[in-house]
């Protein structure tokens, strides 16, 4: 890191705080800070819901994937998850903002009260709330280890520095502060990633480069997907599929505010499809350079952490370095930010008003007061799990499995409560396909059952969704629905 990368740093942070101070006129009530008043123009919430799909994860972890597998990243990622967002905008997206006009909604989990019941709404919701306080604080600490890698900080430092700046723009500017900074590094992370691309083709030898480097590499890499049945296989990839169809389509919570807070069902669609092209185009691009990096930098030991940082240091000016860096923090922070304004809502809309009477019905200054304090006190308890990593290092790798397991138990009621043809699934089909789905995940991490692990990844999720179409198919089969869901349903379909 040069001077000029320290300037592109320190500047990029002071643009995220001046968004979120501009955006703060813009914030009258919990409304526009929780779901942008409805008025989010269609193609930022589908820059952001794309650019939300980002993390340091991204720049590390894949890109070692990227340099020993090839090809093949592309396709269980890049491709699924824009073909999960074309179906998710046929099923489940577009009925996000019919939920908000139909229902007032200002987060994700508040319509299951009347959709279900009280108990699987607080379930659901504290669930998720729980397991997103060891989420976050975990990319807090990412983000230090980031930092002390491109500049010897102190991991302390970099976990004060990030989060701080992102607390102070999220809780003055809401969900809208947090669109636009992620547009804003959406820009970085496009100039970056361009300059990167071309740099790796001139020193290639040109643009031939682009087909030529897979006949230098092993021709595993050139595959669609490795072979066999374990992790990146094609059975793989086509289960992890049915994970991302839920997660991007609204079962993960800060998603799912993307398409609420647009105008109307056919703005979530425009958003949704959006998205899916920028998968389809953008990892060719982003990616090439790290296809590439066997044959730039080969023998690498640990291309994880050595492969990203060591391309940027040989093709990239002074000052784009740091914007690189600059780009990889703001990837994180959004994830980190869009999930404390999300969970900020859980908590004021649907779990607070269940323990004392005096947070319902909470309305203007007021409810803008609660959803800033509830923003404040839940990024400052992931701060402190992020701070003593090292205490929890052991329980955030455990309750991050966790995490991977309740999406498909928690998202199974949330989307296909939505969907008219389960009407008849009750409270009863919610709560007992999470145990189920849970149950799986418990008895298959104890070492009671037995699973491939490739099976394993679906296997919560399958068991849920089976649950629940027994509850709805058949045991509620002769039950009359509630007038009021029924009501809902209609609402949602037309």
């Amino acid at each position: 890191m040069q001077t000029l990368d320290y300037v592109a740093v320190i500047g990029f942070f002071v643009v995220m705080l001046g968004i979120g101070f501009y955006s703060l006129k813009s914030v009258k009530n919990s409304e526009d800070f929780f779901v942008g008043g409805g008025k989010i123009p269609w193609w930022l919430s589908g820059i952001s819901h794309h650019v939300s799909g980002y993390s340091g994860v991204v720049f590390v972890a894949y890109a070692g994937v990227a340099y020993q597998y090839g090809l093949s990243l592309y396709f269980w990622w890049g491709v699924n998850i824009a073909l999960a967002v074309i179906i998710g905008s046929k099923l489940f997206i577009p009925r996000w903002p019919k939920l908000r006009r139909a229902l007032g909604i200002q987060s994700p989990t508040e319509y299951l009260k009347l959709r279900y019941n009280k108990a699987s709404q607080l379930i659901i919701a504290i669930a998720g709330v729980i397991v997103k306080l060891f989420d976050v604080g975990a990319k807090w600490a990412a983000m230090g280890l980031l930092l002390n890698g491109f500049t010897g900080l102190p991991v302390w430092t970099g976990i004060i520095i990030s989060s701080v700046v992102s607390l102070i723009y999220i809780a003055v500017g809401g969900l809208i502060a947090d669109l636009w900074t992620d547009f804003a590094q959406f820009v970085v992370q496009i100039v970056a990633g361009l300059v990167l691309f071309v740099s790796t083709i001139i020193h290639l030898g040109g643009i031939d480069s682009i087909f030529n480097i897979w006949k230098q590499l092993p021709a595993e890499n050139s595959r669609m997907f490795v072979e066999g049945t374990g992790s990146y296989s094609f059975v793989w990839s086509i289960l992890f599929f049915f994970v991302i169809l839920l997660s991007y389509s609204g079962g993960t919570w800060n998603l799912a505010t993307r398409f609420i807070s647009v105008k109307d069902d056919v703005a979530a669609k425009k958003a949704g499809y959006l998205s899916a092209i920028l998968y389809l185009i953008w990892p060719l691009i982003l990616f090439f350079p790290m296809w590439a990096g066997p044959i730039i930098m080969p023998g690498l030991e640990d291309p994880a952490a050595q492969l990203y940082p060591g391309l940027t240091k040989m093709f990239l000016p002074q000052g784009l370095v740091g914007l690189v860096l600059a780009s990889m923090f703001a990837n994180t922070l959004s994830m980190c930010t869009s999930d404390a304004n999300t969970i900020s809502a859980v908590l004021t809309r649907d779990i607070l008003p269940e323990i004392s009477d005096k947070f319902k019905n909470l309305t203007g200054k007021r409810s803008l007061y609660y959803a800033r304090i509830t923003t404040i006190a839940f990024t400052a308890l992931t701060i402190i799990f992020a701070l003593y990593r090292d205490v929890f290092g052991d329980v955030i790798g455990l309750v991050l499995k966790w995490f991977a397991a309740l999406l498909g138990p928690t998202a199974i009621p949330l989307l296909l409560g939505l969907m008219p043809q389960f009407k008849k699934a009750d409270g009863k089909a919610a709560v007992s396909s999470i145990i189920g789905g849970l149950s799986v995940f418990a008895f298959t991490n104890l070492g009671i059952i037995t699973i491939h692990p490739t099976i394993n990844l679906i296997a919560p999720l399958a068991v849920s969704f089976i649950i629940y179409c027994l509850f709805a198919f058949v045991i509620n089969k002769d039950k009359e629905v509630k007038p009021e869901v029924e009501e809902l349903m209609k609402s949602l379909s037309e």
